[in-house]
């Protein structure tokens, strides 16, 4: 990929580009996208029954990444203004309208430093930072889908959606800081769960659960929500840290049965 900011750049761009995927990968076509500046990583949360009624549950800013994957989720986002947020809610349930879309899904967008936004992707499927908008709405998510899939239409509509508050997710990754955070796989020989005022804590693993190397290394994500992004962060960063001494040696997962 490359940044072409005017003709000159973009004519050595395209054959530069061309030359490389010709001899990798024998097809020297290139794709023109529009290069966003100082960009925001914005999705908003949909839902739609089998009845073509669909809502939009408002935004949450996924911006904290590293290597391309969200560290950091919130709900809403402190950047949107209103007017933006209802363009791009409304812009999300025009798409999953068009598309004849049933159940929860999220509409992805990139956002510029003026607000302008851009659709990137839809995800058909429940986010890994959806316990965010659950927070800020008080809708379980999943039974909104279990309902969905078993047929029954959408409870409420568009102005029955509220939010409330403020919420934040950290994602906790079984990573190696000595090694540029990349991915550490092993066994779980202490795990213990903070603990606080409106956190909640989704994970996988119990202590002496094994971290594969065939799965992505995130085992929990850490959540909180307050009456505004300042006590969220407050409780989020707050949330006590039980301490106690690891064991000298992982605890053992119980043998298999006979047979």
């Amino acid at each position: 990929m490359r940044i072409a900011l005017d003709e000159q750049d973009l004519r050595a761009g395209i054959e530069r580009a061309q030359s490389e995927a010709r001899s990798s990968f024998g097809d020297d076509r290139v794709f023109l996208e529009k290069f966003v500046r100082e960009p925001r990583h914005i999705e908003i949360q949909v839902l739609a029954d089998q009845r073509g009624h669909v809502v939009h549950l408002g935004e949450r800013e996924c911006s904290i990444q590293r290597r391309h994957q969200k560290v950091i989720e919130e709900a809403p986002s402190p950047f949107l203004d209103e007017a933006t947020r209802r363009a791009m809610g409304e812009q999300a349930v025009a798409l999953a309208r068009a598309a004849d879309y049933r159940s929860a899904g999220t509409v992805e967008f990139i956002v510029d430093a003026e607000r302008r936004f851009y659709f990137l992707e839809m995800n058909t499927r429940l986010q890994v930072e959806h316990p965010v908008t659950e927070l800020v709405t008080g809708l379980d998510l999943v039974e909104q889908m279990l309902r969905i899939a078993a047929g029954e239409p959408l409870a409420l509509t568009q102005d029955d959606v509220r939010l409330d508050g403020w919420a934040i997710e950290a994602r906790v990754y079984a990573e190696d800081p000595g090694r540029g955070f990349l991915p550490s796989t092993g066994r779980l020989r202490g795990y213990l769960e903070p603990k606080g005022e409106a956190i909640r804590i989704d994970s996988g693993v119990v202590e002496g659960s094994e971290v594969s190397l065939f799965y992505d290394p995130m085992i929990a994500k850490v959540c909180a929500h307050g009456p505004d992004r300042a006590a969220a962060v407050e409780r989020l960063s707050a949330a006590p840290q039980p301490q106690r001494r690891l064991p000298d040696r992982a605890p053992q997962p119980p043998p298999l049965p006979d047979g």
